[in-house]
Parts: C-alpha cells; structure tokens; sequence
C-alpha cells in the first residue's frame, strides 16, 4: 500500500471538517504523543489487552502519524526505510542479535562467538 491510499481517505475526512487550521504540526505532534498514551494504557494492568481496542488505538497513533508526514510532504516509506538503514548501522546482527541495550552499550560488550 503505498502513502497515497492511506492518507487521501484522511485528507477527505479532514476537509470535510474543516479540520485542516487545527492540523498544525505541533498539534499533530502532540495527537500522537496522547494517542501512544492511550495505547500503552491497555497495557498498563493487562499483558494481553483487548484486541479490538488494541487496533483502535494503534490506528489513532498511525492517523495522526501520517497526518503528520503527509503536512511535511515526507514520503512515508522512504523515510522509514531510510531510519531502518541508520538503526541497522547501530545495531549490527553480530554485536546486537539477542540483545536488548542501546547501541552506545554494544560496543562495550565481547561478541559472542
């Protein structure tokens, strides 16, 4: 699926609001910080939370993530394979696999072969 079919459905619910003069990206930003709030919510007295509420919650992170994006022009794919690249340089398979530290850590660690 590419940006364009997940973010003109948004648009269009948006413009039918008129919703786009509060879609500032500080108040996007902060959507998506209250949206994770909720997520991690479910988790909060319950490791295996309801499923259904678990998708709700999720997309609301992932609207207003793409709303973001798509208010910066950002190609949603390219910037997350992008950051994927500049992850995979700190956390090398042979020094990250089966670890769970920061990557200023790994490197104080002896690989384990």
């Amino acid at each position: 699926m590419n940006n364009g079919e997940l973010i003109e459905p948004l648009r269009a619910f948006v413009a039918e609001r008129e919703w786009q003069q509060f879609h500032t990206s500080g108040n996007l930003a902060k959507s998506i910080s209250i949206e994770a709030a909720e997520l991690v919510e479910l988790y909060q007295w319950d490791s295996d939370p309801d499923e259904a509420r678990l998708k709700e919650e999720l997309a609301d992170v992932l609207t207003y993530c793409l709303l973001l994006a798509d208010r910066h022009n950002f190609n949603v794919s390219k910037i997350v394979l992008q950051k994927l690249e500049q992850t995979k340089a700190k956390y090398p398979v042979e020094k990250a696999k089966g670890e769970s530290v920061k990557h200023d850590r790994l490197s104080s660690r002896e690989a384990a072969f």
